[in-house]
């Protein structure tokens, strides 16, 4: 018996429902407190489907939500707690927090406001207010001062040759083109904690950022009879991880080529490790080595998780700022042998989209809050049919039948996407025409999940092959030491 089930049965004999449900609320409480978010969630569930009218039950677990970054169930709890209370303060503070984490920084403004009017004299309530509205007034000031932004303008700027190399500095060098043996030494010198030279890197960013910007938001891969070809998901800046990967099934070549589904940075405290290992390889084998974009390689998101802090630290603002024009380049969407839909999110409500209009979309900008665009870096699925609210508060819900329609309507076999961390490092939806693929294993040091990834062949497509791995150790850096001062917003 589950520990859900186990507190639903130790009350089932209490008649009234009202009573019953603020029995399980408690030791839903309980769970929380043990930071068991999930089960808190299911018996928080429980006590509103006992006792609907109890605005504290949506309190607490939008509460619950919020620790699961679960934002868009969140913002709804919050909402219909207070429409049930409206002097609920709590369900102030969470909507806040869920706007603020989903980048809507003048609504969870207002529901700040809110708060300190309700406490005048709350010392939380006051400075919560007090930064929101800086990161109001600076995204204010920000456009104020924007004009029509020329890409080339900044890529003009970085100019390799202005870094000086240092004769102190011992790590490979990059002067001509890059070659195997130098990725053989990057990623030791990783491995030893020591930095690329800024030189270098600028140089890795440029030559990339020409790759990328050549292709469109689709890209087809074409996986001959026999080879193997490998699918991994988020990697979130675990880079001690990814090189197990690479131990485990054999660094990226052109006998040996790799899809990394999205989500390479962000959370974990190696991702400057992580991201320029792959741009490393994308430059050395720019047909082998394929990148998609996820949620995560964007703006909002690299600012509140950690690898704008984390590029600050090993380099500078500059280097951060030239990353979200890469990151824009990054294809959205990769399909392997016309069969395979590969990408970081899911699909979206017109499940009668072609890949064609998919290769056309306009992918050069920050993701937009809905749309096709917003669907494959954001959505999830569902195991009932047709669309549901996403959970995230970006994207949908998708279910079986929406998979059905878009794939047939393709000519495709299944989807391949990333984006949700699973015990297993992986799970099988729709009766196998979904597959999650998640490569980050003890995802934030604290999961306990397994990694995974997957390999075909070309002439061998369905079912992929998965193979699952165990975390390995990392140097003593804490996940999220790079986050911004809004995950305090969470609290």
């Amino acid at each position: 018996m589950t520990e859900v089930a186990s507190v639903i049965e130790q009350y089932s004999k209490i008649d009234n429902e009202v009573e019953r449900a603020v029995k399980i609320k408690d030791e839903a409480n309980k769970f929380f407190k043990d930071e068991k978010y999930d089960i808190a969630i299911e018996l928080y569930s429980k006590a509103i489907e006992l006792d609907p009218q109890q605005p504290t039950y949506y309190g607490n677990r939008s509460i619950a939500y919020l620790r699961r970054e679960l934002f868009g169930s969140a913002l709804n709890d919050a909402n219909e707690a207070i429409r049930l209370d409206p002097a609920y303060v709590k369900a102030y503070f969470r909507r806040a927090s869920a706007n603020m984490a989903l980048g809507k920084f003048k609504l969870a403004l207002k529901d700040y406001d809110a708060v300190r009017k309700f406490r005048p004299n709350d010392a939380d309530a006051k400075k919560k207010y007090e930064e929101c509205s800086k990161v109001v007034k600076r995204i204010a000031f920000e456009k104020a001062i924007a004009c029509d932004y020329n890409e080339k303008k900044l890529i003009d700027s970085i100019k390799p040759e202005d870094y000086p190399v240092e004769e102190s500095y011992s790590g490979p060098r990059l002067d001509g083109d890059i070659s195997p043996e130098f990725m053989k030494d990057l990623v030791a010198h990783f491995k030893a904690e020591k930095k690329l030279h800024i030189r270098y890197a600028y140089k890795i960013l440029l030559a990339v950022f020409n790759i990328l910007k050549s292709q469109e938001s689709l890209v087809h891969i074409t996986v001959p009879d026999k080879q193997k070809f490998t699918i991994c998901g988020d990697v979130h800046g675990q880079f001690y991880d990814l090189c197990n990967i690479f131990s485990l099934n054999g660094v990226p070549s052109e006998e040996n080529p790799y899809l990394f589904n999205g989500d390479f940075v962000d959370r974990g405290s190696f991702s400057v490790e992580v991201i320029f290992t792959l741009l490393g390889y994308k430059l050395l084998y720019p047909n082998y080595l394929f990148l998609a974009r996820g949620n995560h390689e964007s703006d909002t998101m690299n600012k509140m998780y950690g690898f704008e802090g984390e590029v600050k630290a090993k380099y500078n603002a500059k280097m951060s700022e030239f990353f979200t024009e890469l990151f824009n380049q990054l294809p959205l969407v990769h399909v392997i042998n016309r069969k395979i839909f590969c990408c970081h999110g899911g699909l979206f409500p017109d499940e009668n989209v072609t890949l064609e209009q998919i290769a056309k979309i306009n992918r050069v900008r920050q993701p937009p809050e809905d749309g096709p665009m917003c669907g494959l870096l954001w959505s999830d699925p569902q195991e009932e049919n047709g669309i549901g609210l996403s959970k995230r508060g970006a994207g949908i819900q998708w279910g079986p039948d929406i998979s059905k329609k878009f794939l047939e309507h393709n000519d495709l076999l299944y989807i391949v996407r990333s984006h949700e961390v699973k015990p297993q490092g992986y799970e099988k939806h729709h009766d196998g025409l979904v597959w999650t693929i998640f490569s980050a294993p003890n995802y934030c040091d604290q999961i306990g999940n397994l990694g995974a990834f997957i390999n075909i062949t070309g002439d061998n497509l369905y079912p992929p092959k998965i193979t699952t791995f165990e975390a390995v150790p990392h140097p003593p850096a804490k996940p999220m030491m790079y986050g911004s001062s809004f995950l305090n917003f969470l609290s």
